[in-house]
């Protein structure tokens, strides 16, 4: 009977796998099927390399969509990335239990918060600090980027965590036999044994940042332009799909679809990245 209930569990395991797989290939299907002949008769350079997104005169370049998109995500990185590291480290080696049981349940609160309520928060409390403090209309790259560090946070300090304390004992007790102090033993010692772990969480995190969409387009000014400074307004590409699809047609939509396009390239080339990066680490 048990034998019989191992292969039906295998099925079902099987079936999932590749309800998975046939989800994504849908998905390539679709937009590449839609999006690729928007660009061919558009112009690939044109369309990649165009610094005009006019589409009463079907004029489609999506670069300022594109830098926009990476300015965001760069800055999101810069902001969360540290922090959230810095954040795990002291949850998993440095917290006293009493503080412990108030930051995780945060933590978790945080990464459970609809994306239109930080939107809401970066509208009312962010911007109008930009605006005031630091320059600008307050709609900006930097508000789009202080907020999108915040929402990668949980992200990133959840799978870190996790990393870190996966991490064998012996690592950090055979550091401090050595001769190492405690902040040698959990920097040198501990943290480039979790370094596998704590990259997928800093990508998990750039998915999410070069993914959303509804935070942004509440804070970052939805400019279809070159931005000059970190203070002027700019769209990105997922903004930009949500605020024009509802009434685009014709070529307009094509368009649309291959800025979706764009974007599911963008994610996979940092998927391969990852990859990359995590195989010559297990190597060495």
């Amino acid at each position: 009977m048990a034998k019989y209930k191992e292969k039906i569990m295998e099925i079902v395991f099987l079936l999932a796998a590749c309800v998975s797989i046939l989800a994504v290939a849908l998905i390539c299907v679709f937009l590449f099927a839609n999006g690729m002949p928007a660009m061919k008769e558009i112009g690939f350079t044109d369309f990649l390399l165009g610094k005009e997104w006019r589409p009463t005169n079907e004029v489609f370049g999506i670069f300022p969509m594109i830098i926009g998109s990476i300015y965001v995500t760069a800055g999101a990185i810069i902001i969360g990335v540290p922090i959230g590291l810095l954040t795990a480290v002291f949850m998993a080696k440095y917290c006293p239990a009493g503080i412990y049981k108030v930051i995780k349940p945060a933590v978790e609160l945080l990464a459970g918060i609809p994306s239109v309520v930080y939107g809401f928060f970066g509208m009312v409390v962010i911007v109008p600090f930009v605006r005031g403090y630091l320059g600008g209309n307050g709609s900006s790259i930097l508000s789009a980027s202080l907020l999108l560090g915040m929402m990668i946070l949980p992200t990133i300090i959840s799978q870190s965590e996790a990393s870190i304390r996966a991490v064998p004992e012996s690592y950090y007790e055979g550091s401090l036999a050595l001769g190492a102090t405690h902040e040698r033993s959990v920097f040198c010692a501990i943290l480039p044994a979790a370094k596998s772990g704590i990259m997928a969480g800093i990508i998990l995190g750039v998915g999410r940042a070069i993914g959303e969409t509804m935070a942004v387009i509440m804070v970052a000014g939805n400019q279809a332009r070159m931005p000059g400074s970190i203070f002027d307004g700019i769209r990105t590409m997922t903004a930009n799909i949500v605020l024009e699809m509802g009434y685009a047609e014709g070529l307009h939509r094509e368009a649309l679809i291959a800025t979706g396009v764009v974007l599911f390239v963008f994610i996979l080339i940092i998927n391969l990245s990852f990859s990359i990066v995590k195989m010559r680490g297990e190597r060495k």
